[in-house]
């Protein structure tokens, strides 16, 4: 495709420019050296033709954390962590016990006091309260499998739909996140209790989805369960990106199941943050066996 961009002066060769909405790309396009060749110019006007392509744009910031400080009584559990999550990311947070994992979460979503430092969403800083994190788009999973074991799988859901007042968007909803975990389809008007633990975390994840969030934190989900129902926990998780471009905050211990789908990785320990990377950066460095074997 063949674009006219009109420059009032002479830039550098490699350009980065928006497409008009008219040829129906609006992202993004840059340009290389071959690309660029003037066409004709008057003055300081020039007209360019360029062979057109696109990458996608920069992702938004969606949620941050910036030196916060956090602790239980005389326990500190954050020392001064900063972490990041951009739009669609799946993050993992990693580290021994007692490195404030959980805690991150629990930051997020407002269950833990803050004592020093700020979160901001989506570039603005908020004071971290739990009733008002649905309705921001935050859902959070703890570790356990805490479901109302005396409701149906339906009701479970219903309930985790709470902020949803329209019947039609509610049965909408519940049909998407069945798609994601059919195992519970033909569980759906059974006792939540009667569920193997396995199903259980899935309605757990389910439950989360319902508010379609922007971010999912999720705090141990293959705890506790066999290997077959943590690869399909695991290829659930990366569905709901891939499918609803949500983020999502993973703490886990079963490494292997979560470093190759994650886009980024943060290592904590002592309630700091001593290592971001890839994922598989991440796998392949020594700070995992350091952390682990208390050789920081």
């Amino acid at each position: 495709m063949t674009v006219w961009l009109v420059k009032l002066q002479r830039q550098p060769v490699v350009e980065t420019f928006i497409l008009n909405q008219a040829f129906g790309l609006s992202k993004m396009a840059r340009l290389s050296r071959w690309q660029t060749r003037a066409f004709w110019s008057v003055g300081t006007v020039a007209f360019y033709p360029y062979f057109c392509y696109t990458y996608p744009m920069k992702k938004e910031m969606l949620l941050e954390l910036s030196d916060v400080h956090v602790h239980y009584g005389g326990v500190k559990a954050l020392a001064g962590a900063s972490v990041s999550v951009d739009e669609g990311e799946i993050i993992a947070v990693m580290g021994p016990n007692g490195a404030g994992k959980s805690t991150v979460l629990k930051t997020i979503f407002g269950l833990a006091p803050i004592d020093t430092g700020k979160v901001f969403w989506h570039g603005k800083p908020i004071f971290p309260v739990t009733h008002e994190a649905a309705g921001r788009g935050i859902a959070f999973v703890p570790q356990g499998r805490r479901v109302f074991r005396h409701l149906t799988v339906r009701e479970n859901l219903e309930i985790g739909g709470f902020i949803i007042e329209n019947k039609k968007e509610l049965d909408r909803r519940i049909e998407e996140v069945l798609e994601i975990f059919p195992a519970l389809r033909h569980k759906i008007n059974a006792k939540s209790g009667t569920l193997s633990g396995g199903q259980q975390q899935m309605l757990a994840i389910a439950r989360g989805l319902m508010i379609d969030p922007k971010i999912l934190l999720l705090d141990e989900p293959s705890l506790g369960l066999a290997p077959k129902i943590v690869k399909e926990v695991f290829t659930a998780i990366k569905e709901i990106n891939q499918r609803h471009k949500t983020a999502i905050m993973v703490v886990e211990h079963n490494l292997k199941s979560l470093l190759p789908i994650a886009t980024r990785a943060y290592v904590l320990d002592k309630g700091k943050v001593v290592k971001i990377g890839g994922g598989q950066e991440v796998a392949e460095s020594d700070i995992l066996e350091k952390v682990f074997m208390g050789k920081l």
